[in-house]
C-alpha cells in the first residue's frame, strides 16, 4: 500500500513521519525528528522486540489507536537508532495511520478497495469483523493445561495494519501472484498494482539479522520493507510469518522459481508451517532424504523440554518456600493501584484469600499471585491458553514499602508480545 502511494508521488519512502503525523513522538527527540516511513517498515527503530505490544495483546484492550501512537513516546529504546533489528508491531500500526492520512480514507477501506477488490479477493477482509460470510472459518487452537483446545478468537481492530488480514489460501494466492509478477496482475498481466521499482525497495535489505545457515546453507538473512529476505540454493527468498492466538501462518516467495508457498494453520506451533514449507522447497531444490516434519517436531520438543526445566524449577522453589518460610511478607503491604505510562493501571488486591492481579486495559491479564521469594511473586493467569505466567517483583522505597513493580515472563517460550519487561509500574495509592 505504501509502495502504491509512492508510485503515485503522494509520498516517498524517506518522508519524515512527523510530516504526516505531527503528533508522532518517540522517547528520543532526535530519533523522532529523523524517523521516516522506511524506518516504520524495517524494524530498526531502537525499540525492543515487541515493545508496547501489551497495548494490543493478548486481547482487545481499551487502548485506542490514537493512544497507541501517543504512548510510543514512553517506550525506552534498547539499542541505537538504525543499528539493530527488533520486530515491532506498533510501528506498523503507525504505518497504517500514515496510509489513512495520505489517502484520506480508512486503512481497511484502502486495502480492500485498492488491492483486494481489483485482485478479486471478494471473500477476504482486513479484519475478522469485516468478513461478510463467517460460516466457513477456522477455529483457533492452543494448548490449555497440556491439551489442545479451541480458544476464543480475539481480534484487536486497532492492530489491523499489523496483522488483520483474514483470507483463504485460494484468495491469498492472487496476492502472491502479484508479488511474483513484479506488481502486475490479470490474465494478460496488463494491469499494475505497484511498480517494479516499489518492489525493489521492499526486497532491498534494510536490516541485517544474525542467523545460522538454516536448512539450505544460506549466506545472508535480513529484513527489507515488510519482508524477511535471504538466499537459498542460489535463489532470493522473500517470506513472512504471521500469527494470532491459536493460528499462525507463513508466506514464502521464490521469484527465480516462480514459486509461492502459503501455509495457513489453525494452531500456534511455528514448526508446523516450517515443516510444510521446507518439504515443498525440498522438492523444488532437489533435496532428498530429509524428514522436515520430524526435524520440526524434534526441535519443538527440545525447546519445550528446556523451557519446562525453567518453569519446573520456579514452581519447585515455590513449593519449598511455602513449606519452609516462616516469615512470609504481609500481603497487605503490596495491595493497591500501580500505573505504567503506556500500559495504564494494574490493581493488586486480595480476592478469596489470595493476592490478585488485574490489568485495567487488558481484560485477559488477571490472575492469582503466589509468593516466590524476597519481594517477588508470580502471577498465574486465569486464562491458561496464554501460556505466559510472569514474575512480579515489588520495588521498595527507603522505608521498605512497595512503590513499584517490574515484571518478566517466566518461560523462555513466552510469546514476545507479552513484553512484561517493558513495564515500569509505579504505586499511586
Amino acid at each position: 500500500a505504501i509502495g502504491m502511494l509512492v508510485d503515485e508521488k503522494k509520498t516517498t519512502w524517506d518522508t519524515k513521519v512527523t510530516d504526516i503525523i505531527p503528533e508522532f513522538k518517540l522517547y528520543d527527540s532526535y530519533v523522532t525528528s529523523e524517523f521516516t516511513i522506511r524506518d516504520l517498515l524495517s524494524h530498526r527503530s531502537g525499540l525492543g522486540l515487541g515493545a508496547g505490544d501489551l497495548m494490543i495483546w493478548p486481547d482487545s484492550s481499551t487502548v485506542s489507536k490514537k493512544q497507541i501512537i501517543h504512548n510510543l513516546r514512553y517506550l525506552k529504546p534498547v539499542s541505537s537508532f538504525r543499528t539493530k533489528w527488533d520486530y515491532d508491531n506498533l510501528l506498523y500500526i503507525v504505518a497504517g495511520e500514515v496510509i489513512e492520512r495520505i489517502s484520506g480514507i480508512k486503512y481497511e477501506d484502502f486495502i480492500e478497495s485498492r488491492i483486494m477488490q481489483p485482485l478479486g479477493m471478494t471473500k477476504s477482509a482486513l479484519s475478522f469483523n469485516r468478513l461478510k460470510d463467517k460460516t466457513n472459518i477456522i477455529d483457533a487452537h492452543a494448548p490449555v493445561n497440556g491439551k489442545i483446545a479451541v480458544i476464543p478468537k480475539d481480534f484487536t481492530e486497532n492492530s489491523n495494519a499489523a496483522g488483520g488480514m483474514n483470507a483463504s489460501v485460494s484468495e491469498l494466492s492472487k496476492w502472491v501472484l502479484v508479488q511474483l509478477n513484479g506488481g502486475k496482475y490479470s490474465e494478460k498481466l496488463d494491469k499494475m498494482l505497484f511498480s517494479k521499482a516499489a518492489q525493489n525497495q521492499m526486497w532491498t535489505l534494510h536490516s541485517i539479522i544474525p542467523a545460522g545457515k538454516g536448512a539450505y546453507n544460506r549466506h545472508f538473512f535480513g529484513y527489507g520493507l515488510g519482508w524477511f529476505l535471504s538466499d537459498e540454493k542460489g535463489n532470493m527468498v522473500a517470506e513472512h510469518t504471521g500469527g494470532l492466538a491459536g493460528m499462525v501462518s507463513e508466506v514464502t516467495l521464490i521469484p527465480d522459481l516462480k514459486l509461492g508457498i502459503i501455509v495457513l494453520t489453525n494452531q500456534q506451533a511455528g514448526g508446523a508451517f516450517t515443516a510444510i514449507t521446507e518439504s515443498i522447497k525440498d522438492g523444488y531444490y532437489g533435496v532428498t532424504g530429509e524428514n522436515r516434519i520430524k526435524d520440526a517436531s524434534d526441535n519443538e520438543k527440545e525447546e519445550k523440554d528446556d523451557a519446562k526445566k525453567v518453569t519446573d524449577k520456579v514452581y519447585a522453589d515455590i513449593a519449598t518456600t511455602q513449606k519452609n518460610v516462616t516469615n512470609k511478607p504481609d500481603v497487605k503491604n503490596y495491595l493497591g493501584a500501580y500505573k505504567d505510562e503506556w500500559f495504564g493501571m494494574v490493581t493488586i488486591s486480595e480476592l478469596n484469600g489470595k493476592m490478585h492481579f488485574e490489568a485495567k486495559n487488558s481484560p485477559k491479564l488477571k490472575g492469582d499471585m503466589v509468593y516466590y521469594k524476597g519481594n517477588t511473586f508470580i502471577v498465574k493467569w486465569y486464562d491458561r491458553s496464554l501460556d505466559a505466567d510472569a514474575f512480579v517483583n515489588f520495588l521498595l522505597d527507603f522505608e521498605g514499602k512497595p512503590n513499584g513493580i517490574k515484571m518478566e515472563a517466566i518461560s523462555p517460550l513466552t510469546d514476545f508480545s507479552f513484553d512484561f519487561q517493558d513495564l515500569d509500574l509505579k504505586k499511586i495509592d
